[in-house]
């Protein structure tokens, strides 16, 4: 749910100002010596019965998004990770790790595995194993692209 929120951190901050910015002018307060603040005024009833109806909304509206949309899209994307790996089992034998590092070469260059990475890190690779790796990966992130979750 993380993410619901950080993609509308003006919309949180906001949710939370609603209330504080209110509340704010009726707080009487000091700084003390270790950078924080005491409270010289009576509180408790400022917060007592707060009215957290925003607060809920927005709360609301972040996890209806992340069971509608993240956990799908999270969902879909190990699926298709899964079937990338044994795939990937299936064209040549690789410790896991590398098939990590292939997947990443591979999601940061469009689906297609980059000259010095073929030269370099998959020099082992021929170059009929290189286009079925590249088919592979489209077959399963489509344009090319995977979710920048992993």
């Amino acid at each position: 749910m993380s993410a619901a929120i950080l993609d509308r951190i003006g919309d949180y901050r906001a949710t939370l100002e609603s209330y504080s910015s209110r509340l704010l002018p009726l707080i009487q307060w000091e700084p003390t010596a270790s950078h924080n603040v005491r409270v010289l005024n009576e509180t408790v009833d400022f917060y007592r019965f707060s009215d957290a109806t925003p607060h809920a909304q927005f709360l609301y509206e972040c996890v209806e998004r992340t069971v509608e949309v993240d956990l799908p899209t999270e969902t879909g994307f190990l699926r298709s990770y899964d079937d990338f790996r044994r795939g990937i089992s299936q064209i040549v034998d690789m410790p896991e790790r590398t098939v990590s590092l292939l997947f990443q070469f591979l999601r940061q260059n469009d689906g297609i595995l980059s000259k010095r990475a073929r030269e370099l890190e998959f020099r082992k690779l021929t170059a009929p194993e290189v286009e079925r790796v590249q088919a592979l990966y489209a077959d399963h992130f489509g344009d090319g692209r995977a979710p920048n979750s992993h």
